[in-house]
């Protein structure tokens, strides 16, 4: 029988809130479960410190306004630069995360997509804001992402997270759909939110 697969640097467990352990998970063990069948590969889920977080359904705001991003950032994104849509965002050994949009130079290439090339990530949540604005957001500035978009499908608020810290991210601004928005850290990623075309 073969050995189960995992990093020996892993505690086997985690600890849930009322105090009871949970068999942690690896990044290796998910993505051979998915490709044994465990796991469907359009389940949706994240896994963040070896736990598996379910994630909620996507609504139709999130769905029209996703279209309308991709269109936008594909018509204005600069040569040397390329973005990626909800892909798998391996941040490390136990946990990753799938954002909407992750911008990288196109030197560093998707297959070395890690949290030191990822330049930019845009969230785009209508059920899923609290937990895009609260411990998702710490996620990425703990792992160092330098700029974190939350768009609000619904009130089309975008939440510009900047400065990442261990705590969180030292600079968070809310703007209105009105206003534009440039990139701090993908020079010619521009957004004035109610200028997009909707489908």
């Amino acid at each position: 029988m073969n050995q189960p697969f995992r990093s020996p640097d892993l505690s086997m467990t985690t600890q849930a809130a009322e105090g009871l352990p949970r068999r942690r998970w690896s990044v290796a063990e998910i993505e051979e479960a998915t490709r044994l069948g465990v796991f469907d590969e359009d389940e949706r889920f994240e896994l963040i410190g070896g736990e598996i977080v379910p994630m909620n359904a996507k609504g139709i705001h999130h769905e029209i306004l996703k279209v309308a991003l991709n269109l936008h950032f594909a018509s204005i994104r600069p040569s040397q630069i390329i973005f990626a849509q909800e892909t798998t965002f391996r941040l490390n050994e136990d946990s990753f995360v799938e954002p909407d949009f992750i911008f990288l130079r196109k030197s560093d290439g998707v297959a070395n997509l890690n949290p030191r090339t990822a330049l930019l990530a845009i969230e785009v949540a209508d059920s899923s804001l609290r937990w895009d604005l609260g411990r998702k957001a710490r996620i990425f500035a703990d792992f160092g992402i330098p700029e974190l978009w939350v768009i609000d499908a619904v009130s089309r608020t975008i939440h510009v997270h900047r400065e990442p810290r261990l705590e969180g991210y030292r600079n968070i601004r809310a703007f209105a759909e009105t206003e534009r928005i440039e990139s701090v850290s993908v020079p010619g990623i521009v957004l004035t939110l109610s200028e997009l075309e909707t489908f």
